[in-house]
């Protein structure tokens, strides 16, 4: 086994799950090159360095341009909001970086394409790309993807693809960054719908050529902060900023087999947690997936109704890199069939997937879903380059 180094950048919620699948992936899957975790970068000094020792990364620091010019660094993981994405992966992979870069790709469709065209330079020189969907990597959706290569559904012609959320439910929850286009670049949309749209184009190997949307924002108004509980709060007043991106979207679509597909992206949908939801039915049978209980696949063949298929077997894709069957996998499992799959990839000098060209191909649905709703719903065909 040899050895690579890895920067990350950021620490929050996918900097941490990152952290937790490079430490695990070693010992999981022994991939040909084993990961030195080298340095973290945050945005201040005392942050970083105490999120690098408590992640387990051996430096840390406060400028994402030092993992550029490291020799103790050849892969740079993104982990920030999408507004930084473009400029931290253009001079990585400019500076010979292999680089995995979070979802969406990026907060609009001329960064997603000036990414994807640096992408294809420094392919040219064997430097890779990824962009993060961890959802290809449930087990469960895996098989959906095997089975459908196979030809056990047939022609395909419904998907049904929902991702469900319900943490901004409350009007007092604040104005986060996940909230402000100008640092998400869209809400529901981009971080939850994105992932929607991967699962659905990656599960049937097809693509949307076409969308009709409906996008809306319940909750025009929130707290710029956090008001603390009891008597003072109630007589405290509140300055609140404006949200600027959907809270949910929903949209039709024509598939390039030409098989109908409908969407749904919601962080108002009460009670679900994190669903994210998939269904396709062919001609010859159907399967149905919720990550909710995530290591389920439905699968009908013929017409004969739904069956329970338990992906904990070895023969199931990465389940068997884990447990004894019937020991499910977890969220952070995912990441770590991710990165392992990313190292073999950067090993062997093959091409990952999905690659920047595909997350690209995200970023045109998502363009086209906006326009449509701007437009009144009209029929937007997704632009193809």
């Amino acid at each position: 086994m040899g050895q690579i180094g890895v920067g990350l950048v950021g620490h929050e919620f996918m900097g941490r799950a990152h952290s937790h699948a490079w430490r695990s992936v070693g010992a999981v899957f022994g991939p040909a090159l084993l990961p030195a975790m080298a340095v973290l970068a945050g945005r201040t000094p005392d942050r970083a360095a105490a999120a690098a020792a408590r992640l387990g990364w051996a430096s840390a620091t406060a400028d994402w341009r030092d993992l550029l010019t490291r020799d103790d660094v050849q892969i740079i993981d993104i982990c920030t909001p999408g507004d930084s994405h473009a400029e931290i992966a253009i001079a990585a992979l400019e500076a010979g970086k292999h680089v995995l870069c979070e979802k969406p790709l990026a907060n609009t469709l001329a960064e997603a394409e000036a990414m994807a065209a640096a992408a294809r330079k420094a392919a040219a020189n064997g430097v890779r790309n990824m962009v993060a969907f961890n959802y290809r990597r449930v087990p469960a959706i895996a098989l959906a993807r095997r089975l459908v290569e196979q030809g056990a559904l047939g022609e395909i012609r419904h998907v049904r693809a929902q991702y469900l959320q319900d943490w901004i439910v409350d009007p007092q929850f604040p104005l986060v960054w996940r909230l402000r286009r100008e640092l998400a670049g869209s809400g529901a949309l981009g971080d939850i719908g994105s992932h929607a749209v991967d699962t659905a184009q990656y599960v049937t190997g097809q693509r949307l050529t076409g969308v009709s949307a409906l996008t809306e924002t319940f909750i025009k108004e929130r707290p710029l902060a956090t008001v603390s509980a009891g008597l003072a709060a109630q007589a405290q007043e509140v300055e609140t900023g404006t949200v600027t991106v959907d809270d949910a979207a929903l949209f039709i679509g024509r598939l390039s087999g030409g098989g109908l597909a409908s969407f749904e992206a919601s962080r108002f949908a009460t009670g679900r947690k994190n669903a994210l939801r998939l269904e396709v039915n062919g001609s010859l049978g159907s399967l149905a997936f919720d990550f909710e209980a995530m290591n389920e696949l439905w699968v009908d063949k013929g017409g004969t109704g739904f069956r329970r298929v338990l992906v904990t077997e070895p023969d199931h894709p990465y389940a068997g890199a884990w447990w004894p069957p019937g020991h499910g996998l977890g969220y952070d499992h995912a990441f770590t069939n991710e990165i392992a799959d990313f190292l073999d990839a950067v090993a062997s000098g093959t091409d990952p997937a999905p690659s920047f060209e595909d997350g690209l191909r995200v970023q045109r649905v998502l363009a086209a879903v906006e326009r449509s709703a701007a437009n009144g719903s009209m029929y937007t065909l997704v632009e193809e380059s």
